[in-house]
């Protein structure tokens, strides 16, 4: 059973008139965004405090003005959570992290043993940036230091929880079976919420820049984010190779006056292999014809661009997706087939 975020939903109905005996042919889908009024397209998104929530609602609302569909964006846990609803066809469109979504594929990690292979991307976003967050005035001064510490590593299930168990596990902490941190599995609202009231110690937010909850924080109390060593961000690329060195500018969040080298992961845009090929192009092409309206949503948007719509993407494209793609001239050749 679906439940739905309440999202506006506004529909112009407009009629064309032609007037003359000609016909004209048109490529590409141009006239054929009609054929897909009143289709059913909810966006899984991920929790209140981070991007995916306001891209995935500004997204379903985009759909619904320019295409007719009826739109709709839910709030999840996010990536493990979004790629269960569209196994379950509780959802059409997802965000997802790569690293999730390739484990998916494959079957592994959190999936082992029943391996997602209806998955289709839609398109690569942008990349997640991990923010390891502390109080300004807190004498830890490395990821090493959280030890016996209590942390927020995400919401379970979440993009943020399986990348925060991955990296911190190379540090040796581990809050499952040593057990050696503390962890509070909450959302990046959730996780702001305890910060501010000194009710933990550390909070992992995975996301675009700058996201929402970090900046919460940051004009709450004095912030410091935590920086990887060069030698752990050559471990742990090496051990899970979705992940990248990312730097966080400085100045990017109040008080953060040094630029903070971190990792980070493409985020992915997930549709359901069994949606319709007009359906899917229609999706795409109208995405990338208003990035502008997505920016408004989130600055993070900036980074959506047509050049890079396939960076990186681990499984295969949706049939629709790639169509819009070879239309606009990108190569589609080495994407990853069924």
């Amino acid at each position: 059973m679906r439940k739905w975020l309440v999202l506006p939903v506004i529909f112009t109905l407009a009629t064309s008139m032609f007037a003359g005996c000609s016909t004209q042919t048109q490529s590409g889908g141009e006239n054929n965004s009609q054929s897909v009024k009143g289709e059913l397209v909810n966006v899984a998104t991920g929790t209140t405090g981070g991007v995916y929530y306001p891209l995935g609602n500004a997204l379903a609302q985009l759909w619904t003005d320019k295409l007719g569909v009826k739109g709709s964006a839910t709030s999840t846990a996010a990536s493990q959570k979004n790629i269960e609803l569209l196994e379950k066809k509780e959802t059409e469109v997802a965000f997802s992290q790569n690293n999730v979504v390739t484990q998916a594929y494959k079957g592994e990690g959190q999936f082992k043993d029943r391996a997602q292979k209806d998955l289709r991307a839609l398109t690569y976003l942008y990349p997640n940036v991990m923010h390891f967050v502390v109080r300004g005035d807190s004498r830890i001064k490395s990821i090493k230091d959280l030890e016996g510490k209590k942390i927020v590593p995400g919401a379970v299930g979440s993009g943020t929880e399986i990348s925060t168990k991955e990296m911190i596990g190379e540090y040796g902490l581990d809050y499952t079976t040593k057990k050696n941190v503390k962890a509070d599995f909450v959302g990046f609202s959730e996780a702001a919420e305890l910060m501010k009231n000194n009710q933990a110690d550390a909070a992992m937010i995975f996301g675009g820049l700058p996201t929402a909850s970090v900046l919460d924080m940051a004009t709450s109390f004095n912030v410091k984010l935590l920086s990887f060593e060069p030698d752990m961000i050559k471990k742990i690329t090496e051990k899970y190779p979705w992940y990248f060195e990312y730097v966080i500018p400085a100045n990017t969040y109040k008080g953060q006056t040094e630029e903070v080298h971190t990792l980070a992961v493409a985020n992915v845009l997930l549709v359901r292999k069994d949606l319709s090929e007009e359906l899917v192009y229609q999706l795409t092409k109208t995405l990338y014809e208003n990035t502008d309206r997505l920016v408004i949503a989130h600055e993070t948007a900036k980074a959506i661009k047509l050049e890079t719509a396939l960076k990186g993407l681990t499984i295969p494209l949706h049939p629709g997706a790639e169509k819009y793609y070879k239309e606009k001239g990108l190569d589609t050749s080495k994407t990853v087939k069924p």
